[in-house]
Parts: C-alpha cells; sequence; structure tokens
C-alpha cells in the first residue's frame, strides 16, 4: 500500500498549502498548472489554487524531492513556508507538525481505492516503451523495455541517465 501511495505511475493527489516570498501573477500560476521545466524533466501539470495574495495550494500527482520548492523557483519565485495539507483522500486538519495518528478502517479503505487507480495503465500521454508501434512481442523486446521504463521512471536521480538498449545486447 504504502508504494502505491507515493509512486508516481499510480496518481494519487497529495496537497500542499505553500506560502510565496512574492504574490504570484496569473502567469506563473498558469505556467505551474501546465507543468514547469525542472532539471531531471518536466512536471506533471498540477492544480493550483490560490488562496490569498501570496498562500497557494498545489496538487501534486506526482511526488518529486522539493518538488513543490523548485516549482516555485522554475517561475521565478520562492516558498517561505509549506506545509502538506491532504494525501490522497486523506485531509491532514489540525494533526501538528511531526504528529501522527491511527488511521481509522474508513481512512485505509479510501487509501486503498485511491493507491487502486491506474495501476494497470500508462499515465496519459506518455507513448508505449517499445521500439516499434505497439508493446513489446518477445521475451528479449519486453526485458530490452523493462530497461527503459526503469531509468525513464527514476528522476529523481539525476546521475542516471536514459540509455539507449541497442547498447546493450539481450
Amino acid at each position: 500500500l504504502a508504494n502505491r501511495l507515493t509512486h508516481p505511475r499510480y496518481e494519487v493527489p497529495k496537497a500542499y498549502r505553500a506560502e510565496l516570498r512574492r504574490p504570484p501573477s496569473e502567469a506563473d500560476l498558469e505556467r505551474l498548472r501546465r507543468g514547469v521545466e525542472l532539471e531531471d524533466g518536466p512536471t506533471a501539470p498540477a492544480e493550483v489554487t490560490r488562496l490569498g495574495e501570496r498562500e497557494v495550494e498545489i496538487v501534486l500527482r506526482e511526488g518529486r524531492n522539493r518538488q513543490v520548492r523548485r516549482m516555485a523557483e522554475a517561475v521565478g519565485n520562492r516558498v517561505q513556508a509549506l506545509r502538506r495539507v491532504r494525501f490522497g483522500p486523506i485531509e491532514l486538519g489540525d494533526l501538528a507538525e511531526g504528529a501522527s495518528r491511527r488511521l481509522t478502517p474508513e481512512e485505509v479503505a479510501q487509501l486503498r481505492e485511491a493507491a487502486a487507480g491506474r495501476s494497470s495503465e500508462l499515465p496519459e500521454g506518455r507513448p508505449p516503451q517499445s521500439s516499434g508501434e505497439g508493446f513489446a512481442e518477445t521475451p528479449s523486446d519486453r526485458r530490452r523495455d523493462r530497461l527503459r521504463f526503469v531509468f525513464r521512471l527514476e528522476p529523481r536521480h539525476p546521475q542516471r541517465r536514459v540509455v539507449d538498449p541497442q547498447q546493450f545486447p539481450v
């Protein structure tokens, strides 16, 4: 369950409230909504809502290291304060920073349902990961595609590069 909740493939939404150093323009908010280019690749589109002059709520369906802060920097701003307010269907409410509590059985069921989505599908907009038109047909093609897929899904490790499967004979 933990893997499904945190892995970007399952697109479980995580909502953050960010207080920015300066008020963001509508153009900045629109860039965040469409996705911005970071050093480890483009971000997926995000849901962005202005809550105050300098406060925004950002809902992400991926989860890269320091992503909200880096997205703000990509549009020329800086995060002054950041707090996660929702993880999937679970609102964090009054839970103090660093505190924890047991989930109710209903909340566990809600999390399982949220994590069940998209498990067998590729994310929208991603082409099949094979060298041909469709998915891999032979075991060696599947192995090559699996290698390519693993390297593309690890954006948190900038030292890793996407490799050409032709470099590795099967």
